[in-house]
């Protein structure tokens, strides 16, 4: 690694060896960069260059680490719509990791491709799978591809999926995964070391939750302690209590919020009778944040939210045409708007010029305050008695930016003017520009504010085709504003 006096790829260290590369014991590389291909990589990449042999393939994606081998499924997916026969041909534990990493529209492609071919096998990849990722595909599933998957399983495995499925997906319950390790209070540091050898699970956890009879959540203990523990001491002797947990009806954005706030790894979650019932890791709430913040970026435009680049053309259809209907009646509001002044803007013909110019920077203004309150509103900066003050201090910016901008555009309008016509009142049309894109821009970052704000307040989605009503109102009041007062001057000023 280079310090601060220079990097390794400096000319000036052209003759330092390169330091040797660390091995393991058995002569191999112990150490692999994530960013870079490995062999394995290599491999599928040379076997996706041919004509696909299954079989070949498939041996050399059991081979890739499982985030590796889920992007090969998804490009064969994408392309040849063969990966549930690639998968069909490797191990149900490689295939089952693979299949959990895949982007879950496409995992539920491939699954349901593989609930026609061999349902058996679909059911095999589903118990293999952590609770969390198998109930991840099975929420995105059809009605009858679910319940026929279901009955595939085993009923324990069957049961624990069903109770899953009965949380809200975007919840805590949702979120959390039965997969976790327990102990008894009344255990030894010993019986409870030899529980957690015997527990069936992959996972490495940090925390050992303990619980009692009844699996009312006790305290948890961190596998360090545990270790160091006395054998013959009491399990709950080592346990921190209380212990901070959810319930499975809270929200994911609040979950995300608490994990963010207090960095936690792991957060139990509990039911009404303070019973254990599973935990979420930190992993799921990265992925949950993704989502959230992709789902918003889809939603303010009027998309989908579960939209996917590479979702059908039904479906892009059925999710975008609502809003796009919506869009065209909101901006007839701005079209009559402008019929209103056509006289108008026959008898002065620029104004048609500038009347996009106003419209468009108060729609950017706009567009950032919008943009920044839905960020302090996901981050929980945004409470109810300071909504207020935002609104204010965002006008404020929207002001005096409209003032900068407009004093500017007036200026070189004036200009323009002056010079094409100089026996003309030149200036008289550049306040009117200068006026209008003062009150245009306050007007946009007042609604980018305050239409979140109020859409929350209602209990709707804030970010919901936020962008299509925050156009509709800037473009509207951006033509009357500058198309009125340009009426208003019109006998004293602006006829020649």
């Amino acid at each position: 690694m280079a310090d601060e006096h220079g990097s390794p790829h400096d000319p000036t260290f052209s003759n330092v060896p390169a330091p040797p590369t660390p091995t393991d014991e058995a002569g191999g590389i112990a150490i692999e960069h994530p960013t870079e291909d490995t062999a394995e990589d290599r491999r599928v990449g040379e076997l996706l260059q041919h004509s696909i042999d299954v079989d070949a393939l498939a041996e050399a994606v059991e081979q890739q680490e499982a985030p590796d081998a889920a992007d090969t499924l998804e490009h064969l997916q994408l392309e040849e719509e063969q990966a549930a026969e690639v998968l069909a041909e490797m191990d149900v534990e490689s295939a089952a990791d693979a299949l959990a990493h895949m982007l879950t529209p496409l995992g539920v492609s491939v699954l349901e491709d593989l609930i026609v071919e061999d349902p058996a096998y679909a059911g095999k990849l589903i118990e293999e799978m952590a609770p969390d990722d198998a109930t991840d595909l099975l929420q995105a599933l059809p009605d009858e591809h679910r319940d026929k998957l279901l009955g595939m399983l085993g009923k324990v495995e069957a049961v624990k999926l069903r109770r899953l499925l009965d949380f809200d997906e975007r919840s805590a319950g949702g979120m959390m995964t039965t997969d976790y390790l327990a102990v008894r209070d009344t255990m030894s540091v010993a019986e409870a070391i030899e529980a957690i050898r015997r527990a069936e699970t992959e996972t490495e956890w940090i925390y050992v939750f303990v619980v009692d009879w009844k699996a009312t959540l006790k305290g948890r203990v961190t596998m360090r302690r545990l270790l160091l523990g006395r054998p013959e001491q009491k399990i709950i002797e080592l346990c921190d209590s209380p212990v901070d947990a959810v319930h499975p009806e809270l929200p994911r954005e609040d979950v995300a919020r608490e994990f963010e706030k207090y960095d936690y790894l792991v957060l139990p979650v509990v039911d009404e009778q303070h019973r254990l019932i599973g935990v979420i890791t930190v992993d799921d709430v990265i992925d949950s944040i993704r989502e959230e913040s992709t789902e918003d970026a889809q939603t303010m435009v009027g998309a989908g939210k579960e939209e996917a680049v590479f979702s059908s053309v039904g479906e892009k259809f059925k999710s975008r045409l609502p809003w796009l209907v919506v869009n065209l009646f909101t901006s007839s509001i701005a079209a009559l708007v402008v019929k209103l002044f056509t006289d108008l803007i026959e008898a002065i013909v620029i104004l048609a010029a500038l009347m996009p110019i106003i419209a468009n920077q108060a729609g950017n203004a706009g567009q950032q305050s919008l943009a920044v309150t839905l960020r302090g509103i996901v981050l929980d900066q945004v409470r109810p008695q300071t909504a207020r003050a935002l609104v204010m201090r965002e006008g404020l910016v929207g002001l005096l930016n409209g003032m900068f901008n407009g004093v500017l555009m007036g200026a070189v309008v004036g200009a323009l003017e002056w010079f094409t016509e100089p026996a003309s009142n030149a200036w008289a049309l550049g306040a009117v520009v200068a006026i209008a894109m003062t009150v245009a821009l306050t007007i946009g970052c007042v609604v980018g504010t305050a239409m979140p704000l109020v859409l929350r307040r209602v209990g709707a989605d804030p970010a919901t085709a936020s962008t299509i009503f925050l156009t509709m109102v800037t473009d509207s009041f951006s033509f009357f504003s500058f198309l009125g007062l340009a009426r208003l001057l019109q006998d004293w000023f602006l006829v020649k």
